[in-house]
C-alpha cells in the first residue's frame, strides 16, 4: 500500500513540475511575442507539431491548402535555417463572412500557423491574434461572432497540436 501511494504522489509531482514548466514557458512566450501573435511552446519537435495539428485541421474538415517548409526552401539556395514551417489553413463559412465587412482582411486569409524551432531549441507555434487582425482592418463591430468564433477555434486546434 505504501508503494501504490508512493508512485500516486511521485506521478502527482511529476504532473504538477510539467504544468508548470510549461505554463512558465507558455509566459515567456506571449511576453517575447511580436505584436498581433500569439505564441505557444510546444512539447513536440516541428514536425510532430505540424502532423499534430494538420490531423486535428483534417479531423474537422477544415481545408489544408499548403504547408511551406522554409528550411527546405533556404537548403535549396544554399542557406541554413533552423526548423522553420508555415500551415495554411482556413474555414471559408468562417472567413468570407470577414471579408464581407472589409475585404482587406483577405491579405491575412486564409489562417496560417507558424512552427519553429527558436535559438534554444524550443519549438515554438504562432498564429495571428483574430482580435489584433480585427483590429488592423477596422472592423469596428461588424464580423464580431466570427471573430470570438476563430479565436476560440484557433486557442483549441493549436492547444491539441502541443498538447501531451
Amino acid at each position: 500500500m505504501h508503494k501504490i501511494s508512493a508512485a500516486v504522489s511521485l506521478l502527482g509531482l511529476t504532473l504538477l513540475v510539467g504544468t508548470v514548466y510549461f505554463s512558465r514557458q507558455k509566459a515567456i512566450a506571449q511576453a517575447t511575442a511580436p505584436t498581433g501573435l500569439i505564441v505557444k511552446a510546444s512539447p513536440y519537435s516541428v514536425e510532430e507539431t505540424e502532423t499534430r495539428f494538420k490531423q486535428i485541421l483534417e479531423a474537422r474538415g477544415l481545408n489544408v491548402f499548403a504547408t511551406v517548409d522554409h528550411t527546405q526552401n533556404a537548403s535549396g539556395v544554399g542557406l541554413e535555417l533552423r526548423p522553420t514551417r508555415v500551415v495554411i489553413f482556413g474555414n471559408p463559412k468562417l472567413g468570407t463572412p470577414l471579408m464581407q465587412c472589409q475585404q482587406t482582411i483577405a491579405i491575412d486569409l486564409p489562417q496560417k500557423v507558424l512552427i519553429w524551432e527558436d535559438e534554444q531549441g524550443q519549438v515554438q507555434l504562432a498564429y495571428n491574434d483574430p482580435q489584433y487582425l480585427g483590429g488592423r482592418h477596422r472592423l469596428d463591430g461588424c464580423g464580431v461572432e466570427a471573430i470570438k468564433t476563430i479565436t476560440g477555434a484557433l486557442n483549441n486546434l493549436t492547444n491539441g497540436a502541443i498538447s501531451p
